[in-house]
């Protein structure tokens, strides 16, 4: 069982990943409107866009790891903090270097928090359950995604602008708060110096780019990053998009709410598949109904209902897959390289989130029309059918090598 503390910890743990998903929408909320503004146009606002993902990988890189020495509590309650402060600085920005500057310190301060959040609730859920636990607390993206889309109007009516950062990052400062009261310090469970310095190494994740353990994380992380650039080309740009194929800017940003909202019944089912029947197939469907659900919008003229059910399918698709795979690590990993596994398949994700918004950037520069635009989308989804083909043979690493250590041990 869960205590009640492990309980709280956990939901506040989601409320991570809600202000991110926020957080996210934010920016591509807000810069269809600032057109109007500031005189900024949004083919502009590529570099903009993937300045938070450079961010990201830098603070997951350079901070994140610190986590396994200090504790995580530090790092997330440190990072969720300054990126509440970094995302308030976002309102004042007039220029798109200003905004650039303010999204790039954004996303540091959440490559800093981000893996050990993910860590956190893999350590605090029971092991039978660890897969499940990690699916429903990174949910939260999907509805951090949704409710800034449904909320955008109201919000902006209010504050303009400004009002989605000043939301997202009041949320943030106020999360930080409530973490350092109910997470616990101190390194990390199980952490001993022994293991630490296994193989030789004082870097364990190093061993996730060695035999045999290259396979399976190599599926895993290629796989999350060719979802990252769809999620990322889509929720940057949507609002922008949709209202070319005759939207208004507030229909499209509820629209998008309510086709990343569907991302929480197909994540939830998604996982449970993933968890109960063959996880190799159970992927080929998420991602192949996604592919499918952006060929029928290339294909289609616009039309809001069945756009709206058929994105529904594609982009809920695009964030299930995030709360699907660290579940999927978890089958693939045993419980020594988990943490390490999503930490590190999260940092090197950020490589194939990078190009989402200049690739969206570009096809508007280019005057792409919105079908063909949604309809990229499909690639990244078939190229993860493809690699979903292996994920049977990753799966095989792990019960091998168990059963290698285990006779070492006897002998």
């Amino acid at each position: 069982m869960i205590s009640p503390r492990n309980l709280l910890a956990l939901a506040l743990l989601a409320g991570v990943f809600i202000m991110e998903g926020f957080d996210i929408a934010a920016m591509g909320i807000a810069v269809p409107r600032l057109e109007e503004a500031l005189g900024l146009e949004p083919a502009n606002f590529g570099w903009v866009l993937t300045g938070i993902l450079v961010g990201i990988g830098a603070g997951g890189a350079t901070l994140a790891p610190l986590g396994d020495r200090f504790g995580r509590r530090a790092l997330i309650v440190l990072g969720c903090l300054a990126t509440g402060l970094f995302t308030l600085a976002t309102s004042t920005a007039t220029t798109t270097t200003g905004f650039l500057v303010w999204r790039f310190m954004t996303g540091f301060a959440l490559g800093a928090c981000l893996p050990n959040v993910s860590a956190l609730s893999s350590e605090i859920a029971p092991p039978h359950l660890r897969a499940t636990v990690m699916a429903v607390v990174s949910a939260g993206i999907p509805l951090g995604l949704f409710l800034a889309g449904v909320t955008a109007p109201a919000i902006i009516d209010a504050a303009q602008w400004h009002g989605l950062f000043y939301v997202c990052g009041g949320f943030a400062v106020v999360l930080a708060v409530l973490m350092m009261g109910v997470l616990e310090g101190g390194p990390p469970k199980g952490a001993k110096p022994a293991e630490k310095k296994a193989d030789g190494s004082k870097l364990p994740q190093l061993m996730l780019f060695k035999s045999p353990w290259l396979l399976p994380f190599g599926v895993f992380a290629v796989i999350l990053g060719l979802n990252a650039l769809n999620l990322y080309l889509l929720n940057s740009w949507l609002p922008t998009v949709l209202p070319q194929a005759g939207l208004t800017l507030d229909v499209a940003a509820q629209v998008t709410g309510v086709a990343n909202l569907a991302g929480l019944a197909i994540g939830i089912g998604a996982s449970f598949l993933v968890d109960n029947w063959k996880k190799g197939p159970a992927l080929m469907l998420l991602f192949g109904s996604m592919a499918l659900s952006f060929i029928a919008i290339w294909l289609t003229a616009p039309d809001q209902t069945r756009w709206t059910m058929l994105l529904m399918v594609g982009v809920g698709g695009a964030n299930a897959g995030g709360m699907v795979l660290p579940g999927l690590a978890a089958h693939l990993f045993p419980a020594r390289l988990l943490s390490s596994a999503v930490g590190m398949g999260v940092l090197v994700a950020r490589i194939g989130a990078f190009a989402g918004p200049p690739l969206g950037a570009a096809m508007l520069a280019a005057e792409v029309p919105p079908q063909v635009f949604l309809g990229v989308a499909a690639i990244p989804a078939t190229a993860c059918v493809l690699m979903a083909l292996l994920v049977g043979r990753a799966l095989l690493v792990r019960p091998r090598e168990e059963a290698r250590e285990e006779a070492e041990a006897v002998a």
